[in-house]
Parts: C-alpha cells; sequence; structure tokens
C-alpha cells in the first residue's frame, strides 16, 4: 500500500488518527496543514520519520498545494482521508458550505486524479439525519429532514455531493455522533458541544433547560472514533458506517444525573422546548445572560432519532468514562489550562 493524504490534521479527530497512522502502521502520511508555507506548517505536528507536513487550503483548488507537489502526490498516494470541516454551529451557512462543502469537493477532485488511489475515507456526521424521527439508517441520507443548524445542513450537502462525485471511487463515509474526550483518561483539545452546556452548569449558570428527559443523546470517545476509523481505512469495505454509541446511547435524563452527581449539583430543571421559548425563555435570558450562548445545543436535548449501529456495532455507554471527561474539564479549566492538554 502507498502513501496516505490527510487532511485536518491538527483537528480533534485528525490528531489521533494521525497518531494512529504513524504508532500502528507503516505507511507515509502526507498531513495537508493550512500554513503560509510547509515550514510554518511542520511547525504545528510533532515532526517523525513518515510525516511529511504539506501546507495547503481545502478551500482553495487544488488543496493550494503546488503542481509539482501535486504530481508528486500523484505518484505516492493510494489513500485520502477527509477530516478536515468547520464544525461551528453559529457560521452562516455561506461560511459553512465554503469550507465543508467547496472544501470536500476539492479534496474529491484531488482524488479523482490519483492513478493509484484504493481508499478515499471522508469523516461526516450522524447529524446529517437532521431532524427526524425514530431509527436513522446508515444506508439512508435524504428522508426530507429539517436541520438545526449551518453546520448539519452543510455536512447533508457535502455527504450529499460527495456520494455522487465519488460513486465511481473506492469511497468510505464515516458518521461519527457527538464526540468527546478519550474514554481512558477523558483528554481532549475541544470543549465544544457537550462541554459548553457541562461548563455552564458546573458554574450554576443553567437554572433550567428545554428538553424531553427521554431523548436520546448520543455520544462517543475520540479514542473509539479514531481506532474504528483507523480499522476501516487500513482493512475495511466501502460503505457508510456509524461510528457512534447506538444502542448504548444515554438519555438527557440520565446524563443531567450524572452531571449532578459529578459536579454536585442540583439539576437544572427541564421545561417542555415549547413552554421554554413562550415563557421561560425571555426571563431566563435577562437573569442568566451566558444562557445566550448555549442555545444553539438546546434541540440537542429533544432529539428523536436514533442512529442505526449495525456496521460496527454499539459504542461505549457513556457511563462508563463520563466521570474521566469531567476530571479532565475541571483541571483543564474547561479549556483554559493549556497545560493541561
Amino acid at each position: 500500500m502507498g502513501a496516505v493524504l490527510l487532511t485536518g490534521a491538527t483537528g480533534f479527530v485528525g490528531t489521533e488518527l494521525l497518531d494512529r497512522l504513524l504508532e500502528r502502521g507503516d505507511r507515509p502520511v502526507h498531513a495537508l496543514v493550512r500554513a503560509d508555507d510547509d515550514q510554518a506548517a511542520a511547525k504545528r505536528l510533532q515532526a517523525h520519520a513518515r510525516l511529511n507536513v504539506l501546507a495547503g487550503d481545502i478551500e482553495r483548488p487544488g488543496l493550494g498545494l503546488s503542481d509539482a507537489t501535486r504530481a508528486r502526490l500523484a505518484e505516492q498516494v493510494t489513500t485520502v482521508v477527509h477530516c478536515a470541516a468547520s464544525v461551528s454551529f453559529d457560521l452562516s451557512l455561506e461560511e459553512s458550505r465554503r469550507v465543508n462543502v467547496n472544501g470536500t469537493r476539492n479534496v474529491v477532485e484531488l482524488a479523482e486524479r490519483l492513478p493509484w488511489l484504493e481508499r478515499l475515507t471522508y469523516v461526516s456526521t450522524a447529524y446529517v439525519a437532521g431532524e427526524p424521527r425514530g431509527l436513522f439508517r446508515e444506508d439512508q441520507l435524504d428522508v426530507g429532514q429539517r436541520f438545526r443548524n449551518s453546520y448539519e445542513r452543510s455536512k447533508f450537502e457535502a455527504e450529499r455531493m460527495i456520494r455522487e462525485r465519488a460513486k465511481d471511487l473506492p469511497l468510505q463515509i464515516l458518521r461519527p455522533s457527538i464526540i468527546v474526550g478519550d474514554s481512558r483518561t477523558g483528554r481532549t483539545s475541544s470543549f465544544n458541544v457537550l462541554y459548553g452546556p457541562l461548563k455552564a452548569f458546573a458554574r450554576g449558570r443553567i437554572p433550567a433547560i428545554p428538553a424531553r428527559r427521554s431523548a436520546p443523546v448520543d455520544i462517543v470517545p475520540v479514542d473509539y472514533v479514531a481506532d474504528r476509523a483507523y480499522e476501516l481505512l487500513t482493512d475495511g469495505p466501502d460503505g457508510t458506517f456509524h461510528v457512534v454509541a447506538g444502542r448504548n446511547a444515554t438519555t438527557v435524563g440520565r446524563l443531567l444525573e450524572l452531571a449532578a452527581r459529578h459536579l454536585r449539583r442540583k439539576p437544572p430543571a427541564v421545561l417542555p422546548p415549547r413552554l421554554y421559548g413562550r415563557v421561560a425563555h425571555p426571563w431566563l435570558r435577562r437573569k442568566h445572560h451566558g444562557l445566550r450562548k448555549l442555545e444553539v445545543y438546546f434541540p440537542y436535548f429533544s432529539m428523536r432519532v436514533r442512529f442505526d449501529d449495525r456496521g460496527l456495532g454499539p459504542g461505549p455507554p457513556v457511563e462508563r468514562y463520563f466521570h474521566r471527561l469531567v476530571e479532565f474539564a475541571q483541571r483543564a479549566g474547561w479549556g483554559r489550562v493549556p497545560s493541561a492538554m
């Protein structure tokens, strides 16, 4: 097998996957990093004999690489792994599309020009499911769903595009759910999604939330995601795979119990979303200004969708490692103490 081209090598999942490619495999890895030049790009990753760091940009045609560099990649690369993405929930749809849709299209265009391509692996998200009810299967994509934010919609559009554009390529699509820290250590470099509400709760800033206690919350640790991604891209079949807790998903009610126990606080009041929006919401926003920043996450506390896990089986239940997530986050000051990370 030839070399691997990895985008998003400095991101949360990309960093973990890069470690596995270098520690467990023997293939050369070309890591695309957004930087002014290759020297600046190399400073963002730890040196390794089999690692070649390239300055590039997925938003630019040809990934911002020179003709000579693309020609060299065409001679060496047999696997392309596209992890780079914008995961922000509050960007405009145009901004999200620029990275997640157009950037993915640029990666596919480069992959199409690789004569020895054996595998194109795209890291999507389980939340391309949007807001349907019931079980969302791995073989489904467009089911007429609505979307909660520009991130979900842009990732849906990116997956739809790559399925159409790369249908004749050896394509794998991986759909992780909510990714948190390492299940063994709690370690994370990304305090997004679940961590924002947890941090606010730890500091007494969430007196009430709009939610359904029975709503499923599908959480997977980053080590589980990176392990499954490495196994699939090195020795897995083509197809779409949910990298999810699946049958082991927790619920809002259970998550509140875990948070209350480990953060030693009284659980917040759970209000029906309609009541929260019409009655309690204005008062709470005036009294607890921090809630404004958390509102992008509230729709995830009243979901009804569950994710099919037939491809890989269910991931580990968060109940087994939740305490490690909280302990690490507290040591790291919820992202403010770099030495802890």
